[in-house]
């Protein structure tokens, strides 16, 4: 009971639960159908046109797939590849029915070079079928708030009922990117993989040029199918803002990104939350002095646009400290939460004041918590 947390939620801000739509056309003008810019660090929208409109999304559904075995899966794990998921349409690594193959090159074989059978593989591997695995897909994309989206398949290939949003995407995007291994991986320029019958080494290479035309880019994946059109997904990082952009359906979609991007990163800029820690007490025992005030170790820094306000402050305190307190002691945390829950930037509340202790008023804790222990053994 020491141990545990009394939470207290203070809410500064009127929190606005819908999804918010920019009309940035003036500014810039992209060649995709669909496309958004999202902070990942706030959940902001920065740019979009049409971002949710219903659309394929080709080759970027690997990025849920390589999401989903990540979390499900260990990445040293092996399987031997069957011949109907290896035979399939499109882009591939090269499988061939027997191989035996890690996780960890399967997710790279998708990242890297799309591969439709790395894809496959996975879905085995980890759902048992295709379908299953496309179930476990779609339970995720509930739990990202990913409302319009349907996966029928781990690989991205046209099919009746697969389907999703710019904007859903860009929330997939910016929680994946959050995945140390899967940033690694989609960021890496080539990747080394043994498999085969018998094994020999090959590379996989990054075909995401994002990687090479834009400073601070942090890959994530291309796609492209015919019914679908070009589609792409991108991160990007600078002082220490992550930026993630998704364009469906764009001839130009480089350029669009570049465009985006820079459109994005210009109309950020730091600001500070104004919170007030002065109604914030927490009681002390054993201590003359009954309660201290508290004061937040840093500020609330987080960047935006100027306008932004979709975010409440959650406070979290001990229910009381013991006697001596020093001024700087930790007492608890705030954090700023965007509408989704997720936490944009925290901090740690101190004590504001110090409360000495006092050995008439310890003595008095010590007889009292005695009794209580008394207690506790009788009803046991």
């Amino acid at each position: 009971m020491l141990k545990k947390l009394l939470c207290v939620v203070l809410s500064f801000f009127i929190v606005i639960w819908f999804l918010p739509v920019y009309s940035n056309a003036s500014e810039i003008s992209v060649s995709a159908e669909s496309a958004v810019v999202l902070n990942a660090d706030t959940g902001e929208i920065l740019y979009s046109k049409n971002p949710y409109e219903k659309r394929g999304m080709a080759s970027t559904t690997k990025i849920m797939t390589s999401l989903v075995a990540l979390e499900y899966g260990n990445l040293t794990d092996t399987v031997k590849a069957k011949l109907s998921d290896v035979t399939v349409e499109g882009t591939s690594i090269g499988l061939k029915e027997g191989d035996e193959v890690s996780l960890e090159t399967l997710v790279a074989g998708m990242l890297l070079e799309s591969g439709n059978d790395a894809a496959n593989v996975t879905a085995t591997m980890i759902g048992g079928s295709k379908e299953k695995f496309s179930q476990l897909m779609n339970k995720k994309a509930k739990e990202l708030g990913m409302l319009s989206t349907n996966f029928k398949n781990p690989s991205g290939l046209t099919e009746e009922g697969h389907y999703s949003t710019a904007y859903d995407m860009a929330l997939l995007a910016s929680e994946t990117i959050k995945n140390q291994k899967f940033r690694e991986l989609c960021s890496t320029r080539s990747y080394k993989a043994t498999y085969g019958t018998p094994q020999y080494q090959r590379t996989f290479y990054n075909h995401n040029k994002f990687l090479s035309i834009y400073d601070g880019a942090l890959g994530i994946k291309t796609g492209f199918t015919k019914a679908s059109g070009r589609c792409l997904i991108t991160a990007a990082e600078r002082d220490g803002v992550t930026l993630v952009a998704v364009t469906l359906n764009a001839r130009d979609d480089w350029n669009d990104h570049v465009k985006m991007m820079e459109y994005a990163f210009g109309i950020l800029e730091i600001k500070t939350a104004d919170f007030d820690a002065a109604g914030i007490k927490v009681s002390v025992v054993g201590s003359q002095k009954k309660q201290v005030s508290v004061k937040l170790s840093s500020p609330l820094s987080f960047a935006s646009t100027k306008d932004f306000k979709d975010y409440e402050t959650v406070v979290y305190v001990k229910p009381f400290l013991y006697a001596g307190v020093n001024e700087g002691d930790y007492v608890g945390w705030v954090e700023l939460k965007n509408k989704d829950g997720k936490v944009i930037t925290s901090s740690y509340l101190v004590s504001a004041e110090t409360a000495k202790a006092d050995f008439d008023e310890f003595q008095n804790v010590t007889v009292f918590q005695k009794f209580i222990n008394k207690i506790k053994e009788g009803l046991s």
